[in-house]
């Protein structure tokens, strides 16, 4: 009989956990050593890893008185990549002979878009080493930071003695039980009635409770009720999730309610709305920085003639008596910054951030809790008296890259555990508002038990008359097979997608290019490898039918359309071998996502013989043809 480790000691269970946590650091860390001295440019930027050649745009200090450097990519542009707010990344130089040249730094990414990037620089002496006459790159840096904060975070619950963070501990891992509190339950006239149980569990539950939403049922819609409502009987929660992605949603939501939230790490939805409400922007808009940034410019100036050896001792004494004025300052900011602040939001890793040192909150809410590993939920947690987490897992799993890691448990969510171990804190969201009735079904039925029924202004929703919600088109006459990218290492299958961007011509053709204008339809194309994602990208930039429609058509991986939705919705799934090898396909969480991404059509396209050799696939295309056959 198979081990159940939720079944463990908390103590037990976390030294496990950490141990498990360690392997992958491991693995990840000899990868990442191999990628670096094993690949060639070309194939790392071809793996999102690397930027080459870069153009230096400019050098400032931000407000937070950094040095950063402002870099744009020449060439690979608007390509997918790996770079985001807070990595660590190093430079290199690529001479005209030679190996290439690291440069002796360590950087950090401030700010990223599709083709920009801005950098914060250790010292002026990065800065002087980025300015010779050679080619620049870019890559990204072993992330030890992220490590060593989660490495921290399960020493500091294992050792938890006679606090709320013990308690929390065992309560989480079923020693002790969770309580709540009696409270007359609240009605919400615009939420359904699962919403309106979920939201009055969360404000009844003192140690933790969990709301688990299915695609389409409105969790993020909850769990932002959930925090409004709080804020009713606490002056400030802490809002967390794995992705900045998330962390930008919801704080844009809480925005619209009128929420005062403060951002803390750049967003990735780069908007003037987003910018507005994070801690740098806060911080330059504040009516004392003015003062500061003129007392730091000042320091600066000081600091030049220190070089030169000019009166050295009366400099020294300058700028000591100058930094002082800086220091109070800047607390005087910060507190004023916190203390109007209703909602602090970040992702896990990013509540490490310096910020928020010594910082308590009564309440922690954590979106993309199933995403998440249990290690990276216990930084935050650290800070709170109860916790709240929302997700589904159901959907995207936790990114492991260790496959001895991933076999021993490390992809087990403290969701999970949570759930197991106490699911009456659990309130499960039944009401989905955005799928055809047909296209959900079948999500329903294999990973809900049934339990999912469709809003009535959603279950028959479609675009044109008489036309199937959801079909497979079966790629096995086409002429071509997957191949394996030796470059990325990952797959493509160039037939199906010429095929895919056919069909998608073809249904635009259907639906008529003025109704396609007039209505606001938008496409996704999914595939679930980044080699078939970049060759469809290429085919629409070469084909000029839909150079119109651009704008409309998002073509991305699965993991890249989570929390996302299209009105139409194509998936290339690349695999076609004899063997009916599917690898990550396997996967079924990914595939819940992806065919949950549609609101009106879906269209699978997939090799028949190779893929229903399993049983997902097998019964996902029985289901196609029953509903096509009606």
């Amino acid at each position: 009989m198979e081990r159940n480790v939720f079944d463990e000691r908390p103590v037990s269970y976390l030294q496990n956990l950490y141990a498990l946590l360690r392997k992958e650091y491991e693995y990840e860390k000899e990868q990442f050593k191999q990628q670096t001295e094993r690949f060639g440019i070309e194939r790392k930027v071809c793996r999102g890893m690397c930027w080459y050649p870069l153009r230096l745009k400019g050098n400032y200090y931000n407000s937070l008185n950094q040095l950063v450097v402002e870099v744009e990519r020449e060439e690979g542009r608007g390509d997918e990549h790996l770079f985001e707010y807070g990595k660590p990344v190093s430079f290199f130089v690529r001479p005209l002979f030679g190996n290439l040249r690291y440069l002796n730094f360590v950087a950090t990414v401030s700010y990223v878009e599709e083709d920009r990037m801005v950098i914060v620089l250790p010292n002026t002496d990065a800065l002087l080493a980025l300015q010779g006459d050679e080619k620049i790159g870019v890559q990204l840096y072993f992330d030890e930071i992220s490590y060593r904060t989660m490495f921290d975070a399960l020493k500091q619950v294992i050792s938890a003695k006679k606090s709320r963070l013990a308690d929390l501990r065992d309560i989480f891992h079923g020693v002790q039980r969770p309580a709540v509190f009696s409270l007359f339950p609240m009605r919400f006239p615009w939420l359904n009635p699962t919403q309106e149980v979920a939201v009055n569990k969360v404000l009844c539950a003192k140690d933790v409770a969990v709301v688990h939403g299915p695609p389409g049922t409105g969790k993020t819609t909850t769990l932002v009720e959930a925090i409004y409502e709080t804020l009713h009987r606490e002056t400030q929660v802490l809002v967390c999730a794995q992705s900045n992605m998330a962390v930008d949603w919801i704080s844009e939501m809480l925005v619209d309610r009128g929420v005062n939230v403060l951002r803390i790490g750049n967003p990735s939805r780069v908007n003037d709305k987003m910018l507005s409400f994070t801690y740098e922007r806060r911080f330059e808009s504040h009516p004392d920085y003015h003062q500061l940034w003129s007392i730091r410019k000042a320091i600066r100036g000081l600091y030049d003639g220190l070089r030169k050896g000019h009166g050295r001792d009366a400099i020294r004494t300058k700028i000591n008596s100058l930094k002082d004025r800086a220091s109070e300052i800047e607390v005087r900011i910060n507190e004023s910054l916190f203390s109007e602040a209703r909602v602090v939001a970040c992702t896990l890793v990013g509540s490490a951030n310096y910020l928020l040192y010594g910082k308590k909150f009564g309440t922690l809410f954590i979106d993309e809790a199933a995403q998440a590993l249990e290690a990276a939920c216990w930084i935050p947690i650290r800070k709170a008296d109860r916790v709240i987490l929302a997700g589904d897992h159901c959907q995207l799993p936790p990114t492991i890259k260790s496959p001895e890691a991933l076999k021993d448990g490390l992809g087990r969510t403290l969701m999970q555990c949570i759930v197991k171990h106490h699911p009456e804190v659990v309130s499960m969201l039944t009401v989905q508002y955005r799928m055809n009735d047909a296209i959900m079904q079948f999500s329903s039925d294999w990973f809900y038990g049934g339990m999912l029924q469709s809003a009535p202004a959603v279950k028959c929703r479609g675009i044109l008359d008489f036309d199937t919600p959801i079909e497979w088109v079966n790629t096995e006459e086409l002429a071509g097979k997957e191949e394996l990218m030796t470059e990325s290492g990952s797959r493509i299958n160039t037939e199906e997608a010429e095929f895919a961007v056919g069909t998608l011509k073809n249904y635009i053709l259907r639906i008529g290019k003025q109704r396609f204008f007039d209505e606001g339809f938008d496409v996704g194309l999914i595939s679930p490898y980044k080699a078939q994602v970049r060759y469809l990208r290429q085919l629409l930039k070469r084909d000029s039918f839909f150079k119109p429609f651009r704008s409309s058509i998002t073509i991305d991986t699965v993991d890249g359309f989570q929390g996302q939705e299209r009105d139409i919705i194509l998936i290339s799934l690349v695999r076609a071998n004899e063997e009916g090898t599917i690898g990550f396909l396997s996967d079924l969480r990914r595939m819940n996502v992806a065919i949950t991404r549609a609101r009106m059509k879906l269209i699978i396209l997939g090799d028949r013989s190779t893929l229903t050799k399993h049983p997902f696939y097998r019964r996902l295309y029985e289901y196609i043809t029953r509903i096509s056959e009606k």
